[in-house]
Order: C-alpha cells, then sequence, then structure tokens
C-alpha cells in the first residue's frame, strides 16, 4: 500500500494538472451559469402568464436531464448538426447548460422572497425593465441566493468528474490516468478523493464569509 501511495506521490503532477482542469471548469461553469441563469430568472418571474410557463417548462425539462447524458448529446451528437466541439469546449458547454437551469431557479427562490418595496422604490427613482433588475432587484437577491449558489457551485465541481467519459483532463480524469497505468486503483483515487475534499472545503470557508458579511449589511 505504500508502494502505491509512493507512485502517486511521483506522478502527483498529473493530478495537479488534472485539478487545474477542474478548478478552471468550475470557475467558468459558475460565472457562466450564474450570468445566464439569472437572465432566465425574469422570464420566469413575468407577469404574463405564457411567458412565466413557458419558461418554467424549458427549466424543469433542462433539470429533468441527466448530466452524464448532456454531456453525451454535447459532444457526440451536436456534430450531427455541423457544431463541433472539442473535448474540453464539449465539457464546459455541458456544464454551463444544465447549471442554467439551476442558477435560474435559485435566483428565482430568492427573488420570490424580496419585499416588493425595492421594486416600488425603484420605480420611483425612475428604474425599469432591465434597468431596475440589474441596479435595483438583483443585488439583494444575489446576497440572499449566497447559501444555494454555494451549494450549486459543490454541485459543479462535482459534475465535472464526470467528462472523464469524453475525455476531459481533470482530476478524475488525471486519477484514472494513473491508476490504468500503474495499477494502484485505491491510492490514486484516494488521493483524488482528498483533492476534491480540500477543493470543496475551500469553497465552503469562502461561501461562508461571503455569507457573513452579506448578512452584516442587511
Amino acid at each position: 500500500m505504500t508502494r502505491e501511495f509512493l507512485i502517486v506521490w511521483q506522478h502527483f503532477d498529473l493530478l495537479l494538472e488534472g485539478l487545474a482542469n477542474t478548478i478552471l471548469l468550475a470557475l467558468l461553469g459558475t460565472v457562466l451559469s450564474l450570468m445566464l441563469g439569472s437572465l432566465a430568472a425574469m422570464p420566469l418571474m413575468a407577469r404574463h402568464w405564457g411567458v412565466r410557463s413557458a419558461a418554467r417548462g424549458l427549466i424543469d425539462a433542462m433539470r429533468c436531464v441527466p448530466f452524464l447524458l448532456l454531456a453525451y448529446i454535447v459532444y457526440f451528437a451536436l456534430p450531427s448538426f455541423g457544431i463541433n466541439l472539442d473535448n474540453w469546449t464539449a465539457g464546459l458547454v455541458a456544464i454551463v447548460i444544465y447549471n442554467t437551469a439551476y442558477m435560474a431557479e435559485i435566483v428565482r427562490g430568492a427573488w420570490s422572497h424580496l419585499p416588493p418595496e425595492y421594486s416600488e422604490a425603484g420605480r420611483s427613482f425612475g428604474f425599469y425593465g432591465l434597468a431596475l433588475y440589474r441596479s435595483i432587484i438583483l443585488p439583494p437577491v444575489m446576497l440572499a441566493a449566497i447559501p444555494m449558489i454555494g451549494n450549486q457551485v459543490i454541485q459543479i465541481i462535482r459534475d465535472t468528474a464526470f467528462l472523464t467519459i469524453i475525455a476531459v483532463p481533470e482530476l478524475t480524469h488525471a486519477a484514472s490516468s494513473i491508476q490504468s497505468n500503474y495499477y494502484v486503483p485505491f491510492a490514486a483515487f484516494i488521493a483524488a478523493v482528498g483533492l476534491y475534499w480540500v477543493l470543496c472545503s475551500v469553497v465552503e470557508v469562502l461561501v461562508g464569509g461571503v455569507a457573513r458579511v452579506a448578512e452584516e449589511r442587511r
């Protein structure tokens, strides 16, 4: 067993490269899906019943698609329509599409609990439409949604592990490469688990700190 961990240590740079890719995918996936989810929350909260129902149907449909299946569709099916993406880009696109639906629902939930006085005060100062949403509604909504967004970030980190099926060089793929070359499954995957735990712990600490600051500002 000690020999297995020694082999993993000798190739720890490969795990760190995978970890760096995991962090980059999670970071870009979080930022892009949160931006798109914030926009998608607007029709979810629309006054018109038809717009609201159509948006709800689309978001619910996306949340029912397994992430693994979506990654397959983006990487293997889109080329049938002339859309060819390399494995890394396909992985990022799958993460963004999948998590946009969840981010939209998180923003909608926080928005639904926002006191109407915010909107009324914004309109009294001449804010309407997108300007009202961006300047008056969105800031307190984001502050209120920080804990849920943090949970979704951790889910995004976990989702990146599925991208090994399309050979994205993230952390799980790096651990699998070490295991297949040197047959040290326990040591390789335990090391990967440890790195995932450290990464998620860092996210929890950061989210907790931001949440405390947001609570103090209320």
